[in-house]
């Protein structure tokens, strides 16, 4: 999505220059992206909070290289993805044309697009509803000091039994 910003400022300020320029090239898509990894790995330990609100963070801490791989892997899939959709597209730049341009592919990968955004939702609202269940979970223990699971004395070992019905 960070490559789209060029095409955004093209038509925003009018600008006289290709709607899908210079980051619409795997070179420099794949440099932008090394770049955006970097400074995310940066600033992650001024979003882990958020990150934690939004149950976006991972069990471990993530290193530098996998910031910076999945930059440079995301924004060369944007152009990729997009270089059959847009003659002006130079995806193997220095060369001048588009060898992937191809508009019969545009209702396929719009598809997947949007069958990939259903599938990463589905996903997410499953992590929030497990993560919002266990924690229930564990708020119920702790206040009636009981495990929701199996079938455990109301108080714990130590607890009187009461009497039976019927006995004195």
């Amino acid at each position: 999505m960070i490559v789209d910003l060029e095409p955004f400022l093209v038509l925003v300020l009018g600008l006289r220059y290709p709607l899908h320029g210079y980051l619409h090239t795997l070179l420099l898509a794949s440099l932008l992206g090394l770049s955006l990894g970097y400074i995310m790995f940066v600033l992650e330990r001024f979003l882990r909070q958020l990150y934690r609100a939004f149950l976006l963070e991972p069990g471990k801490s993530l290193s530098l290289t996998s910031f910076m791989l999945a930059g440079a892997l995301g924004a060369m899939l944007h152009v990729l993805m997009d270089s059959p959709l847009y003659d002006d597209i130079r995806p193997l730049y220095p060369l001048a044309a588009n060898p992937l341009f191809n508009p019969d592919l545009t209702s396929m990968i719009y598809d997947i697009s949007l069958w990939m955004g259903l599938l990463g939702a589905m996903y997410y609202l499953y992590l929030l509803a497990s993560t919002g269940f266990k924690a229930l979970k564990r708020r119920a223990d702790a206040s009636t000091g009981t495990s929701l699971q199996g079938c455990e004395e109301p108080h714990g070992k130590g607890a009187e039994k009461r009497p039976e019905k019927g006995s004195a």
